[in-house]
């Protein structure tokens, strides 16, 4: 199965709207496109780049990233950003999620970025074991949402 990132646009707006975390997941994950879509309206500054991930033609997640942002710690982490990253419920644990972790990796390598950040949310069930396994490291610092900040060099 190939995975790919593609834009959201009115061709696919609708099922990517539709996609969801398992409710114990929601508190890890930030939610929906929806709630992404207003968390980017209200931080333009923090450039957001928003793709739907497809495995063949099937939308089954989202990501957004801040793009090549000048960072501000802990308000503003960057220059590149894992912000968001949801896989429906339905298609988790199959690798999509790592696909396209790795894909948005190889973009912001490709754009000379030479590390990819993010932050996670501390409990039970975290993705701080996912996070790990493909290769990214604590930093030791928090955003401002106490956030535990995580690199992983590209």
């Amino acid at each position: 199965m190939s995975v790919s990132l593609r834009k959201i646009d009115d061709t696919n707006r609708t099922a990517v709207l539709a996609l969801r975390v398992a409710p114990e997941e929601e508190q890890f994950v930030g939610g929906t496109l929806r709630e992404a879509l207003k968390d980017a309206e209200k931080n333009p500054h923090a450039n957001p780049w928003i793709r739907a991930i497809y495995a063949d033609d099937v939308p089954v997640g989202f990501v957004m990233i801040s793009w090549n942002v000048v960072p501000d710690p802990p308000r503003m982490i960057g220059p590149w950003y894992l912000w968001k990253l949801l896989i429906d419920s339905r298609y988790q644990r199959r690798g999509y999620g790592k696909t396209a972790v790795n894909l948005v990796a190889e973009i912001v390598r490709a754009e000379g970025g030479t590390e990819l950040l993010t932050s996670y949310v501390a409990g039970e069930g975290e993705p701080w074991p996912f996070y790990k396994r493909l290769g990214f490291r604590k930093t030791g610092e928090r955003d401002d949402n106490n956030e535990a900040i995580l690199a992983l060099k590209l």
